[in-house]
This record gives C-alpha cells, sequence and structure tokens, in this order.
C-alpha cells in the first residue's frame, strides 16, 4: 500500500494530486503486469479515471499522475514532453508552465493537445484529446504559489528550453530569483499558466494476456457524455 494519504482525507482532488510523489524511483525489472482491478466504467471520464489513478497509488507506482502532453508546433510538427497532471475536474485535466516555453508558446498557436498516461504494472492506459483552455489568474497564482521556493526561481528566469552556453549563467539566474523571492514571497511570475484540456474524447485501455484489450471510449456530446467499446 502508498503511505500517500487517500484522496478522502485532501479538502480537493488538487490537494490530494498535489501530495503524490514527484521524484525519480527506480526503474522495476520487466516483468508481466499486476493485476488490475476488474474496470466499472463511471458515468463520465474523470470519476473512471480517478479511480484508475487511486488503483495506481495504491499500487504504489511512482508518479501515478505523470502524463506524455502532446502538442503541434506552428508547422505542424508534433511534440511532447513528460509532466505532471495537477488536478482533474469537471473541466478537463490540468498542467501547469511557463507561456513562454515551447509547449506555452505552441498551445498559445494551435490550442489543442493530447494527454497520454500510462501504468506499465497494471497494464492500463487512458488518452485524453482536446481543446486547451487557460486558467483563470486566481488558479495559476495557486499553482505558482505551491511550488517550492527553488522550483519558482527556476520558473521565473522565462529561459526553459533556450540553449545554455554556460552553466554559471544558469547558477546566476536562479540566485537572482531566490534573493527577488526572499524579499517578494508572494509573487507569482505573471508568464505561469494553468492549462486545461477540455477533453472532447476519452479513452481508457486495459491489455489483457490474450490480446483481447479493452477500451472503453468516452465522448462528449453537449453537456453530457456518451460511452462505447472499441475493437481491441
Amino acid at each position: 500500500m502508498s503511505e500517500i494519504a487517500r484522496r478522502s482525507e485532501f479538502p480537493d482532488t488538487r490537494g490530494w494530486i498535489r501530495a503524490l510523489p514527484a521524484r525519480a524511483a527506480s526503474a522495476p525489472a520487466f516483468e508481466p503486469a499486476v493485476s488490475a482491478p476488474a474496470f466499472d466504467p463511471a458515468p463520465t471520464p474523470q470519476e473512471t479515471f480517478l479511480r484508475w489513478l487511486t488503483d495506481a497509488v495504491e499500487a504504489g507506482i511512482a508518479e501515478p499522475h505523470a502524463a506524455t502532453l502532446s502538442t503541434v508546433d506552428p508547422s505542424g510538427m508534433p511534440d511532447a514532453r513528460t509532466l505532471l497532471i495537477k488536478d482533474v475536474t469537471d473541466d478537463g485535466w490540468w498542467f501547469s508552465g511557463d507561456d513562454r516555453s515551447p509547449k506555452g508558446r505552441q498551445l498559445d498557436t494551435a490550442p489543442a493537445a493530447a494527454l497520454t498516461v500510462y501504468w506499465r504494472e497494471l497494464g492500463r492506459q487512458v488518452r485524453v484529446r482536446g481543446p486547451v483552455l487557460v486558467g483563470p489568474l486566481e488558479v495559476c497564482a495557486r499553482d505558482f504559489r505551491e511550488r517550492s521556493v527553488f522550483a519558482r526561481a527556476v520558473a521565473s528566469t522565462g529561459r526553459q528550453s533556450e540553449v545554455l552556453a554556460d552553466p554559471a549563467e544558469y547558477d546566476r539566474l536562479v540566485q537572482e530569483r531566490l534573493t527577488a523571492l526572499e524579499h517578494d514571497p508572494e509573487f507569482v511570475s505573471p508568464h505561469w499558466t494553468a492549462w486545461c484540456v477540455a477533453a472532447g474524447t476519452v479513452e481508457f485501455w486495459q491489455a489483457d494476456p490474450g490480446r483481447r484489450h479493452l477500451r472503453h471510449r468516452y465522448r462528449r456530446k453537449g453537456d453530457r457524455w456518451a460511452a462505447e467499446e472499441l475493437h481491441p
């Protein structure tokens, strides 16, 4: 069992997700997936996702809230990176970052994305696709302030993914921001953004040893969800 408290012990889903460990772990030896709980889909994909995330937490999977975010650049070339899901609400799946980063620039020109979550040990994955919305200022500010002081300093340099000619430059920029945060601990970077994938489709995939994989897809129809099974 995981040492992380149960979701019911937190005031909201964001608080629970924020408490999940986000640290490197030794990769486990490859072995057949452990038995996943029986699939019993809920009325909405958010509810089903949180059930599966809870299963992953209780199975002791490292960083169970990690996901691959896929976007496209202005030329249509796909791009992807792994990040942490920050919240799951009725609106969708939330993640965050600096709007000057590659993903921020890509989402500004093409505000749509796919999130892929894979729990190898359980033989499960989830695919979320849809338009991406910018969250309100208070959500962006909360997300920024929930980061550690060092993480806030790094984020507020605004240099993510730029060429680093001299490692000393990085140290200097971060130290400058650390000093600034000491004098203004309530500072929130105006570039820090909380984005939400407002899913149009969400697919849940569960492996089967006989290759009869289970695929359950939700499709948004107005203000409700339609569910359907897919061929493996």
